[in-house]
């Protein structure tokens, strides 16, 4: 039987609810969204699609969720900033269980789309220990030697979908998300990634009247940041697309975590003594994406400005501490 269905696996995270307006905003009204977590913690829930409370580690649980199914995104997994990432290696591997159990289902229901969302922490660690980084390449994940836990899992799932396309035929596609931020994501309870956090600790001094602010390492780590409007058009595009190999999804533009701390001061209209905690989780010494694939097979890459996403996850994030929301913001079992 011929179907139409669009299956979000991690529906109730953060880019899975931007992902589900978006589809909705074009008319896609078959749509199944499926997490974890109860309905109450999914940072957006639309009501006039199906929506599932299921654990996708379970094999079963992924038979229900692709039946009937013809195109999935899978963005489902454990995950967080740098600091939940770096102390949950176990948790973070575990999440290979979603993606294994996904594409057997998939396989059995005769799936004929799978997006799968991987992550720039599959590059090899060499390649990122300077502040002054080469943008990472595609190629660059090998030889393998990736983000200790959540980047192995990551690369062993990417591998996982290229078997099951060769071996069974399943269109398998795969991007490698760079720092995805924007609102109504997580933003406190300790998954949320630097630009969120940031944002936070800026707001909370403002609040507070206490100008000043804790950074993690030297300030002077680089990364780029993907808004999440740039996320959700390039995760449907490259899904669409002839691009068999993973491939890079993320911004060029490259900022110290200085620079971003300067650029939500002046956001806020406020200046603060910082302190750095050089013991703090803090990541790879700096990490970039090279868009020359992406832009040669969609004529296209991520190209909104740092500044203007900061601003409105800025304004976003202001809006839900001072209403003190923070409560329906920061779910506990966060995914994507």
């Amino acid at each position: 039987m011929k179907t139409n269905k669009i299956v979000v696996c991690g529906g109730g995270g953060f880019i899975g609810g931007h992902l589900i307006a978006d589809l909705l905003s074009k008319g896609q009204r078959d749509i199944r969204a499926v997490d974890l977590k109860p309905f109450d913690e999914w940072y957006q829930h639309f009501p006039q699609i199906e929506n599932l409370q299921l654990d996708l580690q379970e094999k079963a649980a992924c038979e229900e969720a692709l039946e009937g199914a013809a195109t999935v995104f899978n963005l489902a997994a454990d995950m967080g900033g740098m600091g939940f990432i770096e102390n949950n290696r176990a948790l973070c591997m575990l999440s290979v269980l979603i993606n294994t159990h996904l594409l057997m289902a998939a396989k059995k229901h005769g799936v004929q789309r799978f997006f799968y969302s991987s992550s720039a922490c599959v590059y090899a660690a060499d390649k990122q220990t300077s502040q002054d980084v080469v943008a990472l390449r595609e190629s660059d994940a090998y030889p393998a030697m990736p983000e200790d836990g959540y980047g192995w899992e990551k690369l062993f799932s990417e591998r996982m979908c290229r078997h099951f396309r060769e071996d069974f035929g399943i269109t398998t596609r795969v991007a490698r998300y760079h720092n995805v931020y924007g609102p109504q994501g997580t933003y406190d309870g300790g998954r949320e990634k630097a630009p969120a956090a940031i944002c936070r600790k800026v707001i909370t001094a403002k609040l507070a009247g206490k100008p000043e602010i804790e950074i993690w390492g030297d300030g002077l780590q680089t990364r780029s940041f993907m808004y999440i409007d740039d996320c959700v058009y390039g995760t449907q595009a490259i899904l669409a697309s002839d691009i068999l190999e993973p491939i890079n999804l993320g911004s060029t533009e490259l900022v110290t975590i200085n620079q971003l701390v300067d650029m939500v001061e002046d956001i806020a209209g406020i200046k603060l003594k910082r302190t750095y905690n050089l013991k703090a989780p803090k990541g790879v010494r700096g990490r970039n994406s090279d868009n020359t694939l992406i832009k040669q097979y969609l004529k296209w890459e991520p190209n909104t400005p740092l500044r203007e996403g900061m601003e409105k996850t800025y304004a976003w994030i202001y809006d839900e501490m001072a209403k003190g929301r923070a409560d329906k913001a920061a779910p506990a079992m966060a995914k994507a």
